[in-house]
């Protein structure tokens, strides 16, 4: 199964966050953001993986994701 367009921004918005730090966080502004990335933010919020529906910080979840897309970040690239 692909990725949809949808996973793909929340993919990137993820890798958005802070992952050296719990005590940092973004802020999606709305009126200023892609459509995509405030969809993509209201998503992470609803699936438990950031604490503010237009961002805020990561959950414990969150940060688990955000080091998971790390690695395969990382291992797309390396070749």
């Amino acid at each position: 199964m692909p990725f949809s367009p949808n996973h793909l921004s929340e993919l990137n918005l993820l890798l958005q966050f802070p992952s050296t730090s719990t005590q940092e966080g973004i802020k999606v502004h709305s009126h200023s953001a892609a459509p995509e990335t405030v969809r993509a933010a209201e998503s992470l919020f609803s699936k438990g993986l950031i604490s503010q529906k237009d961002g805020g910080y990561l959950t414990p979840l969150g940060s688990e994701a955000v080091e998971l897309t790390e690695k395969l970040q990382g291992i797309l690239a390396s070749q």
